[in-house]
């Protein structure tokens, strides 16, 4: 029987939040991949989890056949069946573990593992178990382009119902033939890839501010003409009160001011019921200007005027020398210079010791400590609702600056507030505001784009443009380095070692 996921009615709210995720989502995911799209914190991971049962509806009815399985972000704990997967000779087991470059030995050193090796082992797992239904929570994150390929390729054998929530527009295009668009309490199902239904959902926004516009233009002129109409009606009254006063006089003897008296009456009549009849019109206008959604645009900007980089000549200096990276490999680095406004790239691939380097060079800065911003790769999620705690504790002036920042980094602040477990996006965006908040004199991010959704990273890259502060960015994601840093630090391999080499870009 072939698979098929369905959504009947579907709608859920957390018991902390004033408004809910979903309100009455009817959605139909055939076989194939799903692309799930929309800012951090609308409830991408909600609507996977009520997929594959993680989590229980609350009004509705989720609908599917078979088995179903859920990978989510983090990679705190290796995945369950992970050594029975290992010890799987079928020819399947065997085809996953070549695409995805998953060792033996991985179970063993499990902590010493990058989180790019981590994840291609969870989802390495969730191929072999080959679900009915797999919802994968933002696969590609930490993983270079080597190992992204490996994951495309695998990824596009799967044949169930796939529900993919990514940051990586490629691999959306690549893989999904639809994509859910959820923008609370709202959810709309587009066909194609995601950039081809963010294109549609451009052309129906811009028709909605179309159609606004035009409403809005309507309800006006009709509060126009029923204000100049009420006040001829009471124009019209004053004369007929006035002339109701006055007796007719001596001489008209075939009633004249009688039948004007009438005259006047009578308009004053169909004057008022004119006013009437144009207030009616008015709330019928308001009534279809209330029916068009036009989605609220929020303003950006974050460094406020006067923040300025570090008065100092550099903020940390590196002698040439090595790193262990663990048994006899090393990383070798030249002398590195970090000055107040470089904006720093670390590059390379998996596994040769970028985040080695950044702690290295993290404690032998020349800042103080509260001018440095530091997001690092991930999170826990105690970690994570500690630093919500943190923060929701701050006084409403310091707490309404951090959410600011936060609001313009494409984060809702009610419903981030309102959460028990921040997402993984929505913390490092807290993280970073925070640290702005302080006035910083660098911003240090490994990997800024994972667990981002699309519109939070352009948020992310429009304000570290204009930063003015020193960057150090880790990333694979060259399109949002090249944006943003003018010095490539690389790191290849150099037979079992790393080496770095510095470069202008």
């Amino acid at each position: 029987m072939p698979s098929f996921l369905r959504f009947q009615n579907v709608s859920f709210t957390y018991p902390t939040m004033t408004k809910p995720l979903l309100v009455g989502l009817n959605a139909h995911f055939p076989c194939g991949w799903t692309g799930v799209v929309g800012a951090n914190g609308v409830g991408k991971s909600t609507l996977l989890k009520l997929a594959v049962g993680e989590l229980p509806v609350q009004t509705g009815t989720v609908h599917h056949l078979g088995s179903a399985l859920y990978c989510a972000q983090r990679t705190d704990e290796p995945p369950a069946a992970f050594a029975e997967f290992l010890d799987a000779a079928a020819a399947e087991a065997f085809t996953i573990r070549r695409q995805l470059g998953i060792q033996d030995d991985w179970p063993a050193r499990w902590e010493t593992l990058s989180h790019g090796e981590r994840k291609r082992a969870q989802i390495g797992v969730a191929l072999w178990r080959d679900p009915d239904v797999l919802a994968l929570d933002e696969p590609t994150n930490h993983i270079d382009a080597a190992a992204r390929q490996m994951l495309s390729t695998a990824l596009h054998r799967y044949r169930g119902v796939g529900l993919l929530v990514s940051h990586d527009r490629e691999l959306l295009d690549d893989l999904c033939g639809q994509c859910l668009f959820i923008d609370p309490p709202d959810a709309t199902l587009r066909p194609g890839g995601v950039s081809q239904g963010a294109e549609q959902g451009q052309i129906e926004q811009e028709t909605s501010r179309r159609c606004d516009d035009d409403a809005k233009h309507a309800v006006d002129r009709l509060r126009r003409e029923t204000q100049r109409r009420r006040e001829a009606s009471d124009q019209f009254a004053a004369k007929t009160k006035a002339a109701k006063r006055k007796k007719p006089p001596a001489h008209d003897h075939d009633g004249r001011a009688m039948r004007n008296l009438a005259k006047l009456t009578g308009k004053d009549a169909f004057a008022g019921k004119l006013v009437t009849q144009l207030g009616s019109r008015v709330r019928r206008a308001e009534k279809e200007r209330a029916g068009v959604k036009v989605k609220k645009v929020y303003e950006m900007g974050i460094w406020l005027e006067g923040e300025a980089c570090s008065p100092r000549a550099s903020l940390g200096t590196l002698a040439a020398g090595t790193v262990p990276l663990g048994g006899s490999r090393q990383l070798h680095f030249p002398e590195l210079i970090l000055r107040p406004t470089d904006r720093v790239a670390l590059t390379g691939a998996n596994g040769l010791g970028k985040s080695t380097l950044l702690r290295h060079l993290l404690g032998r800065l020349n800042i103080d400590a509260e001018r440095v911003v530091c997001v690092p790769q991930e999170i826990s999620a105690p970690e994570s609702k500690r630093i919500l705690d943190e923060v929701a504790a701050l006084s409403k002036e310091k707490l309404g600056r951090i959410m600011t920042i936060v609001s313009r980094l494409g984060s809702r602040p009610q419903r981030l507030l309102e959460s028990d477990e921040p997402s993984p996006g929505e913390i490092r965006k807290i993280l970073l505001a925070t640290g702005i908040a302080r006035g910083p004199h660098l911003i240090v991010m490994d990997e800024p784009t994972n667990h981002m959704d699309l519109p939070s990273i352009e948020c992310l890259e429009d304000a570290l443009g204009d930063c003015p502060c020193g960057l150090l960015l880790v990333s694979h994601d060259m399109r949002f380095l090249h944006a943003l840093a003018t010095i490539n630090w690389h790191l290849a391999a150099d037979g079992d070692d790393s080496r770095l080499t510095v470069s202008l870009w």
